[in-house]
């Protein structure tokens, strides 16, 4: 039962972050710097250096998941049917920290509305990946307890 809850612990801190960063961060950044060129320069600084961080997140996240397919048989479906988002999200991720924010840096000024709005698009596509796996992982341990 630990592992469920080390995995579901890592879930929520995941979720709880990307929900936090788009529906309240995001919002106030875009109201304190209303110049994009300066709202880039403060968010390229809010971003440096979490690549390894989340990747540290993703990968424990995606070992516990397996974990619990091995040692709960009984929920490996909830489980097994979480690995396909994550793996999404995790999927999303990269491609957001491998190309799309070095391609961001090199912009130039007239671009980086566009690159902006793609972001927001991808990490409202990984929170719903996110809180899909979150889900299913969540109500197959509830209903196993009782």
């Amino acid at each position: 039962m630990v592992v469920v809850l080390i995995h579901l612990a890592i879930s929520a801190v995941w979720l709880g972050s990307m929900i936090y960063s788009l529906v309240v961060v995001q919002p106030r950044v875009e109201r304190f710097f209303p110049d994009p060129e300066r709202r880039e320069e403060f968010l390229l600084a809010l971003a440096d250096g979490n690549r390894r961080p989340v990747m540290a997140l993703v990968g424990a996240l995606l070992l516990t998941d397996l974990a619990v397919l091995v040692l709960r048989p009984d929920l490996r479906l909830g489980y097994g049917l979480a690995l396909l988002p994550y793996g999404l999200a995790a999927a999303v991720f990269a491609h957001v920290t491998w190309r799309h924010w070095p391609a961001r840096v090199f912009a130039l000024p007239g671009e980086l509305p566009g690159y902006q709005r793609r972001l927001r698009g991808l990490a409202w596509t990984m929170l719903a990946l996110v809180g899909a796996a979150f889900l299913a992982t969540l109500s197959v341990s509830v209903m196993s307890s009782k």
